[in-house]
């Protein structure tokens, strides 16, 4: 039987639209189609977009959705093969070492296959989802654009063949198809390799009306006219040319966070004192504070008929 099968696929793209609405995630249909396509073909799905636009989110809502446990592997500059797929316990097979020279044992070849059995193996993410019973995980392997070129190479077999080879052991088959997502910012460009591996999909900010349905979702305390001017003053933030002030524009993260404390300062008008005051939930970094003037919130804070 195929894993996927085993698990509750939702049967159509719709489908998967409002399975993952259940859980808080609002994927537009584009989005829906590469992961209904990804579950279907059982291929690893590739998600780039700029930080905060819900890539992580979704390996977490399918999880959701799926019954799946979540693996995830962050990736960061230096990280290296053992701390992704495994590692021996060497503590452990040290002392099995010292016991069997300490009961005379002559033949070390026997002892030396004996340290390299699945006991001693510390199974670290990839292993982990190689090896997870029906119906299979979610491995998320987040943010992969910050781990080096040759870590990229490593990941070859696992996405093309969801296996990996251990020199000890052999090859790993997975127990059931992993659903796998990689995420990426855009630091640097992907290897092409990669990418033919995976089906591809870029994330960008929602539109008004899906932020809009997150904001209402995640943050209930909000009043309608409250989460529409947070919907509406974000979304004029990121477009042109204001997005040009900034070094990075709020996610969806942001937006939410911004909204719930709007809501716990009893907020019913966005002014720009408000603005001015709780900029920094909006922006991370102090020059994105220090460019969201109170001239430039004015301008954001006009009815969109003002625009004309």
């Amino acid at each position: 039987m195929n894993s996927l099968n085993a698990a509750p696929v939702p049967a159509s793209i719709d489908a998967l639209v409002q399975a993952l609405q259940s859980v808080g995630y609002f994927a537009d249909r584009r989005l829906a189609t590469a992961v209904f396509l990804a579950l279907t073909l059982q291929r690893p799905l590739l998600l780039e977009g700029e930080p905060g636009v819900g890539k992580t989110a979704l390996a977490k809502a399918l999880s959701e959705v799926l019954s799946r446990s979540l693996i995830r592997l962050q990736c960061y500059d230096g990280l290296e093969q053992r701390e992704a797929l495994y590692e021996w316990n060497y503590a452990a097979q040290l002392l099995h070492m010292r016991a069997a020279e300490g009961q005379g044992s002559a033949d070390m070849a026997q002892v030396e296959r004996e340290v390299y059995q699945d006991r001693y193996l510390i199974r670290r993410p990839l292993l982990q989802a190689l090896q997870a019973p029906a119906p299979g995980a979610v491995l998320l392997i987040d943010e992969v654009d910050r781990a080096d070129e040759p870590f990229e190479a490593f990941l070859l077999e696992y996405l093309g063949e969801y296996q990996v080879s251990i020199p000890e052991i052999g090859t790993v088959r997975a127990t059931a198809t992993p659903v796998t997502l990689l995420t990426s910012n855009r630091t640097r460009d992907l290897h092409d390799a990669v990418k033919r591996r995976c089906l591809y999909h870029w994330l960008d900010y929602p539109e008004r009306e899906r932020e809009l349905a997150i904001v209402r979702a995640q943050v209930p305390g909000a009043s309608e006219a409250l989460a529409v001017q947070v919907a509406e003053f974000v979304g004029r933030l990121r477009s042109q040319p204001f997005a040009n002030a900034f070094q990075r524009a709020p996610g969806i993260a942001e937006s939410v966070e911004w909204a719930k404390a709007l809501v716990a300062l009893d907020t019913i008008v966005v002014d720009p004192e408000v603005v001015s005051d709780t900029a920094g939930i909006l922006f991370k970094q102090r020059e994105d504070v220090a460019a969201l003037t109170r001239d430039m919130a004015v301008q954001l804070l006009q009815p969109a008929d003002a625009d004309a």
